[in-house]
């Protein structure tokens, strides 16, 4: 399921709900409905930087390294499949981010669920 971030001061961001759902807890914030205030957007803005630089700190966890490796061949080479990439929270996060900075810059809400 899709959740559609909107606010005037940017252009919309669209997240899959369990990847918005990290985000939406962290701010105490519900996964359905919402809105983050212009007066809440500094404080969003800061622990979302905080989360961020923290999860840039943990390297891929040995569970995904190891499902990584089991689908490949035992030289590491599979011609069958291409190469992992993962997708960080950093990146996964960076969209709605800026739109939280805008916001807090601009004076709007972010509004999602409506």
């Amino acid at each position: 399921m899709l959740i559609t971030f909107r606010s005037k001061a940017a252009a919309e961001v669209v997240m899959y709900q369990e990847h918005a759902k990290r985000i939406l807890e962290l701010l105490n914030k519900d996964l359905h409905r919402g809105v983050i205030t212009a007066a809440e957007a500094a404080h969003a803005v800061a622990l979302l930087e905080h989360e961020v630089a923290e999860s840039r700190k943990h390297a891929a966890s040995e569970e995904v390294t190891r499902d990584v490796n089991a689908h490949h061949g035992e030289d590491g080479d599979d011609n069958d499949h291409e190469a992992a990439e993962m997708v960080t929270f950093a990146t996964r996060a960076y969209p709605l981010l800026e739109m939280m900075r805008a916001a807090k810059s601009g004076g709007h809400d972010i509004l999602w669920g409506v």
